[in-house]
């Protein structure tokens, strides 16, 4: 099945504000989509002590479906992100790489 990659950075006004307060409901989707979800976790900031934006690996079978499926995140519906990119991948190396 393919494989997409959604790499989002947060708003820099804003940005630690939505996080906060949409986070709980971001997990709680997040959770509930794990079927279709290989990996995800917060980007960080150059130090590390600040999550900026988001990234996630879904398998799933076509970039359409992702779209439809991302727009439903909370994070994406209080209007978190300055950027979202979503493009399908190749996975090459590293464990855990699909058959």
């Amino acid at each position: 099945m393919p494989l997409f990659c959604l790499h989002a950075l947060d708003k820099d006004t804003d940005g630690p504000a939505l996080r906060a307060a949409n986070r709980p409901d971001h997990l709680k989707w997040s959770a509930s989509h794990i079927d279709k979800i290989r990996m995800a976790g917060p980007l960080l900031s150059d130090d590390g002590e600040q999550m900026i934006g988001s990234v996630f690996i879904f398998e799933m079978d076509t970039l359409a479906d992702v779209q439809a499926l991302v727009a439903t995140d909370p994070y994406q519906i209080a209007g978190l992100s300055k950027s979202v990119d979503l493009r399908p991948i190749k996975w090459l190396v590293g464990e855990g790489k699909p058959e």
